[in-house]
């Protein structure tokens, strides 16, 4: 089986995490920061990412089968689980670690990437600040971080913010769903 990996900055990742995880198709979701080579092999921590003072980005990196789901489907999906038309913010969550990236690892993603944006900006009445850049690092999160949404779905933050922005992933992309 032949699999791709894109990585998405969309706000917080636990939000990127859980809606990514319920897609057919997509084999792994992991949480994590993006951006260049840390000064350790172990990357970042969440507390300097959340700084907002460091060139990272609260990430999810997807591994997905393109055989099973195309990646414009993906770019749907990621465009619909979060606003790209507000630079270094989603809702409460405010700093550059907030931005809204996409990371890609293959020229045909970038391009895809790109031509996706250029399509749907006419639906939108404020531009899309969402980037497309190359993957050049990305730092798995501490494990407290995985599974987050899944692990934690009593906690205020997931019910008022994450939980939304499932229950409408899986009302608009039922086709697409495990």
């Amino acid at each position: 089986m032949d699999t791709e990996t894109i990585v998405f900055g969309g706000g917080c990742f636990w939000c990127t995490e859980a809606v990514f995880k319920m897609l057919k198709g997509v084999h792994e979701v992991l949480p994590g920061y993006a951006g260049p080579a840390y000064k350790t092999d172990k990357g970042p921590s969440y507390d300097e990412v959340c700084t907002g003072i460091t060139p990272y980005v609260e990430s999810a990196k997807i591994t997905f089968n393109p055989d099973e789901i195309a990646s414009e489907e993906l770019l749907q999906v990621y465009f619909q689980s979060h606003d790209p038309t507000t630079p270094n913010r989603q809702g409460n969550d405010v700093g550059p670690q907030y931005r809204s990236v996409i990371f890609y690892t293959t020229d045909r993603q970038r391009e895809k990437s790109e031509h996706y944006i250029k399509v749907i900006q006419a639906s939108y009445t404020k531009p899309i600040v969402t980037t497309v850049e190359p993957l050049e690092q990305f730092y798995v999160a501490e494990n407290y971080h995985h599974d987050y949404y899944e692990n934690h779905k009593d906690a205020g933050y997931c019910q008022l913010i994450i939980a939304p922005k499932v229950e409408k992933v899986q009302e608009k992309f039922k086709n697409l769903l495990k």
